[in-house]
């Protein structure tokens, strides 16, 4: 049996001190040899993308010569497509493992270098098609069998036709991109590799240092001295770089509306939802449908003082428990099992797929020195997807393992059914896979608990879902669309603006109980999806998406079950809101955002009701 995290750093030094990445068990890690066995095979797969990129070269200014063309040009972008994704993929999961290791620091530069020559070679692409038009277009599809394949991909093309440029502006914008990424870059490195956080004493009066994934833990502790120690150590340390990460994520700003306004949009928010063709009415509708329902978060933090005993509900205060469970803590195979069980729900195929994901190398397990923060999954096209985990054996870890393998199985339905045309989905969707597990899961914990103590363990922990989930996203929405906003207007984002605006959300969201100290000031210092513009809505939205689905599958509704799995196997083959439309979910609609906020209240009722 493997042996879960805490258990493993009681026996470490003094210190607390995480192992190094070759300590690890190769039970607990990813199987990275799937991709690419080693490093030479890398170089030789890297050595044949330079030629595809030459092959796709030798097409520019020749689209037009007949639909023949045009379908061997589009396939020599999927061949280098599908084997530079793979390079990608592997020198980045490799990087994140041991985020200190300069070998793969250096592949990772490597590939990054080289998207730039891969997006500069295929930029031609989208103008010249465009140029065809849309008649022309319709007349290759008509006469070539093998072309109708990419009439979704083509639509796509020709919807954007009033914001592509000219092939060489294309050309120049693909060639900037490496240096655009600059922001992002350095704010990674920062936080992942050179950023160090000091020690605090612990429950039992130990010396431990702070980490990103023990942070989380200590935020749960019992220990209100804990809690509040490891709070000021990780925002005291953000707080001490802070000029540097306004700096950084003020240029990521500006890069976001030197996109947009280059590609002629009216702001940087239309231009990043464009990309999927999501109407900005879908971003508005989430804003304001949460800031008008606050009032239900309000009452849940005066609960939260309530049963904790305080005088003041500090920011350290929010994540502990307000009803411990004596079994909280788990091992990681106690929480697969509880998950495969769980999602029954889904159907057996669905379950043995959880099974595979779980036996077969996709997870990396625990937290070593210099691996990346957080958790995500990922994958290439062609190969199995790849989960990172931080596991600590809270209930949190959990529902994080459902979350990810939400992921990993909608990429794996994609990869199995769609062409790598389509073989992707967008950030919109994605959301939607992970939360529906966790609500399904949720449920399944709920109906198979009799102990009223254990079942407002799992009442809060939804609340909490829902609070992070929804309401912390959409904060960090409204602050996301507000810098922007500011920088459009021509105002500067320093460091003491961006401090005075997110602390005025903070107060506003999590109203009056909650005491903002100094630290709430540099809160948005630390949060890496700013980095992703307008990302973090689509958490909002992909969980009220989930609640409505998993809602239908659990009531056993005819065909839900049916629908939702054909969601999962379309990838990109249409466009977010017809994927969800054919769920059975309309995100054009208020309506999904507010049974969300809605269900939160009656879970608080619930959690009211059973303290009396």
């Amino acid at each position: 049996m493997h042996q879960p995290l805490f258990q493993k750093m009681d026996t470490k030094s003094p210190q607390g001190r995480l192992p190094k990445r070759h300590e690890a068990d190769p039970k607990n890690t990813w199987r990275l040899e799937d991709i690419f066995a080693s490093t030479d095979d890398w170089n030789a797969s890297f050595d044949r993308v330079q030629k595809l990129i030459d092959e796709v070269s030798s097409y520019k200014g020749r689209l037009a010569e007949s639909p023949e063309t045009l379908y061997s040009c589009l396939q020599a972008s999927d061949d280098l497509g599908r084997i530079f994704d793979s390079l990608y993929v592997y020198a980045h999961l490799w990087r994140d493992q041991d985020t200190s290791k300069p070998e793969a620091q250096a592949l990772a530069d490597k590939i990054t270098i080289l998207a730039t020559k891969v997006r500069k070679a295929e930029s031609f692409l989208s103008p010249e098609i465009l140029s065809l038009g849309a008649k022309k277009i319709d007349r290759y599809l008509a006469g070539h069998e093998g072309l109708v394949l990419y009439r979704m991909f083509l639509d796509n093309i020709l919807r954007t036709a009033a914001h592509t440029l000219t092939p060489s502006e294309e050309e120049l914008l693909a060639s900037a991109a490496n240096v655009s990424q600059g922001p992002r870059n350095i704010f990674n490195m920062l936080n992942n590799a050179d950023m160090k956080f000091p020690e605090i004493k612990d429950e039992k009066g130990n010396m431990v240092e702070v980490t990103k994934g023990r942070y989380a833990q200590f935020m749960e502790s019992r220990d209100r001295r804990v809690r509040k120690d490891a709070y000021d150590a990780l925002l005291g340390t953000y707080g001490r770089y802070q000029n540097t990460l306004a700096a950084t994520l003020s240029a990521n700003v500006n890069r976001d509306i030197f996109y947009a306004r280059a590609r002629r949009y009216d702001s940087c928010l239309e231009g990043a939802l464009d990309a999927y063709n999501i109407p900005v009415g879908v971003y508005d509708n989430v804003v304001r449908v949460v800031s008008e329902n606050l009032e239900p978060l309000h009452r849940y933090m005066t609960l939260r003082k309530k049963m904790l005993g305080l005088d003041e509900l500090r920011p350290y205060d929010l994540f502990v428990p307000i009803f411990p469970d004596v079994d909280e803590k788990m091992k990681y195979e106690e929480c697969v099992e509880t998950i495969v069980r769980g999602l029954a729900p889904m159907g057996e195929e669905y379950t043995g797929l959880l099974r595979k994901g779980f036996d077969s190398g996709w997870v990396d397990v625990y937290e070593n020195e210099g691996k990346r923060s957080g958790a995500y999954s990922w994958g290439a096209y062609g190969t199995h997807p790849y989960i990172l985990l931080n596991f600590q054996g809270r209930l949190d870890d959990m529902f994080t393992i459902a979350h990810e393998m939400g992921h990993a199985l909608h990429t794996y339905f994609t990869y199995s059914t769609q062409p790598y045309v389509y073989g992707n989905y967008s950030i919109f969707t994605a959301e939607v896979a992970s939360t529906t597990n966790e609500a399904i899961l949720m449920d399944h914990l709920l109906k198979n608990t009799n102990d009223p103590k254990r079942k407002l363990f799992l009442l809060n922990h939804y609340l909490d879902q829902i609070r992070s989930t929804v309401y912390t996203q959409v904060l960090f929405a409204e602050f996301e669309k507000a810098t922007h906003e500011r920088v459009e207007s021509g105002q500067p984002l320093t460091s003491d603006e961006m401090g005075t605006l997110f602390e005025g959300l903070y107060k506003k969201y999590n109203g009056p109980e909650v005491i903002a100290d100094p630290s709430t000031r540099i809160y948005w210092s630390r949060v890496p999806h700013f980095y992703s513009a307008f990302y973090v809505y689509q958490y909002a939205t992909g969980y009220s998406a989930a609640t409505m689905l998993s809602q239908q599958i659990l009531r056993g509704e005819e065909g839900a079950l049916e629908r939702y799995v054909n969601f999962l196997r379309s990838g990109s083959s249409q466009y977010p809101i017809d994927l969800l439309q054919g769920a059975g979910v309309d995100m054009l609609s208020p309506t999904p955002i507010e049974e969300t906020v809605a269900l939160f209240a009656r879970l608080l009722d619930e959690v009211e009701d059973l303290i009396g």
